[in-house]
């Protein structure tokens, strides 16, 4: 579908739950493109509603989900009124693989939607659900359940998302939706599948198709995925090596320099001309959240921008408290350090991690942690000779990395992202030996526009004092 009103600027999707429905509802009353991270939230809606559902912000949207029998079997599994007791574990929720079972696409479908539903409550304006190629098993349930509240935008990252537009399509006609699965040493082709109808039947609501964009790194991808309807997107993300989370790993040769970060080189840079050519709208990403980049963007042809670190500091965002109040500290101290880390990722992908104490960027920290995997949303698929699948996480224990045909090499350094973002926003595990998950914090590199905000604002800033400043009138 043809994007008749772009906005000027997109907010990212950031991590677990920092790109909350708060933070994408008030970008969204601002008038721009208010976002929500779409990653593991499933998970997210099991932990909040064991502590208790606060505000009962949960339970109302739930209340508008077209299965109203679907969404009160998740909430007798995993409602406790008041919240569980302080030191107790939060239950285990199902994981998503290539065929998951009933519990797991239902807690997938109520998770996605519930953001969705609460970021767009009580007003007209556009809302995005931000999504990772990467994480295949979990898409097809979150698309369809941020469909299922009307979400405008899809936009997807971290890989090649070349069979997303068609899943939009099929999905709005009410057909069934298919995914091939990237699977290790696979001697056949392994497809998700998921019918709208069987999850809904007659509770089916009309769908509305939303538009999606493709963030892409060079302009050879986007001439690539723009060469057949079938893949075509509604428009791109050019994303930079300096945005924050995942990102692209150098082309060629990966080169590290003396801090042992990638080095990344002018193959790496998108030709935005040949972006322009394509004739899609496009945002530029990574590097651009000051009102002087805001304009240069605009004179490339790009519609605007997307920045992600301005909002992962704003009030609204999902980052628990005290973690934000200590980024704006260092900001403001100037020691706010945000290194690209070509290792913490178990996918392979380059991911940024801001310096904090007492995080998992501390090489002690992360030494102390013993190696669970237990969230699973990062796991790789990989054929066993048998043609069975096994699930494997680069930061699980190593001997169960290896049992499943991994190498000791992809183990080293890897840290377990899912538990660590849960973390960030106040939703980490708690062992049964006492031990709390520690939270490891993303942003952007390029910290010159939240210095400038931080300097206006030195106890903080709100999501709409940062868009008047990006935005000045």
């Amino acid at each position: 579908m043809a994007i008749t009103h772009p906005p000027v600027v997109i907010q990212g999707g950031m991590g677990i739950a920092v790109s909350a429905w708060q933070l994408a509802r008030e970008v969204s009353l601002c008038g721009q493109l208010g976002v929500v991270s779409g990653t593991a939230l499933d998970g997210v809606l099991a932990r909040v509603l064991q502590d208790g559902d606060p505000g009962g912000h949960r339970r109302r949207a739930l209340s508008h989900f077209p299965s109203p029998a679907m969404a009160q079997r998740v909430l007798d599994k995993y409602f406790i009124d008041g919240g569980r007791p302080a030191g107790r574990p939060y239950r285990p929720h199902p994981t998503l693989t290539i065929s998951p079972g009933q519990d797991a696409i239902e807690l997938s479908l109520l998770g996605n939607f519930s953001e969705v539903w609460l970021a767009k409550e009580g007003h007209t304006g556009e809302i995005g659900v931000n999504m990772l190629e990467k994480v295949q098993t979990a898409n097809a349930s979150a698309i369809l359940g941020a469909m299922l509240a009307d979400v405008d935008y899809v936009i997807m990252g971290a890989g090649v998302p070349r069979e997303i537009p068609r899943l939009l399509t099929d999905f709005a006609a009410g057909r069934t939706g298919h995914l091939t699965i990237d699977v290790a040493n696979a001697t056949s082709v392994h497809q998700a599948t998921l019918d709208p109808v069987a999850y809904l039947g007659a509770e089916l609501p009309e769908l509305r198709r939303p538009n999606f964009l493709a963030i892409v790194s060079v302009h050879i991808l986007a001439d690539y995925l723009n060469r057949d309807p079938e893949i075509r997107p509604d428009g791109f993300v050019v994303e930079g090596p300096h945005a924050g989370g995942h990102s692209s790993p150098p082309r060629g040769k990966q080169v590290l320099d003396d801090a042992g970060e990638p080095v990344y080189g002018p193959r790496d840079e998108a030709d935005l001309s040949r972006i322009a050519a394509v004739g899609l709208p496009f945002w530029l990403a990574g590097g651009y959240g000051t009102p002087e980049k805001v304009v240069e963007a605009q004179a490339a042809g790009a519609a605007g921008v997307q920045t992600g670190t301005l909002f992962a500091m704003a009030e609204e965002s999902g980052l628990k408290p005290s973690l934000r109040s200590r980024l704006v500290s260092q900001l403001a101290e100037g020691s706010l350090v945000v290194r690209n880390d070509p290792r913490a990722s178990p996918t392979g992908f380059p991911f940024k991690v801001a310096q904090l104490s007492d995080t998992l960027s501390e090489e002690g920290v992360y030494g102390a942690r013993e190696r669970i995997c237990d969230l699973g949303y990062l796991r790789s698929p990989a054929e066993r000779p048998d043609g069975s699948v096994a699930y494997r996480c680069a930061s699980e224990p190593t001997h169960m990395y290896l049992r499943k045909g991994g190498t000791e090499e992809d183990t080293v350094g890897r840290k377990c992202l899912c538990n660590a973002l849960m973390a960030n926003v106040g939703l980490g595990q708690v062992r049964r030996n006492g031990y709390e998950e520690e939270a490891a914090v993303t942003l952007g590199q390029d910290l010159e526009g939240a210095e400038m905000l931080v300097a206006l604002h030195p106890d903080g800033w709100t999501a709409r004092q940062a868009l008047g400043w990006l935005l000045p009138a």
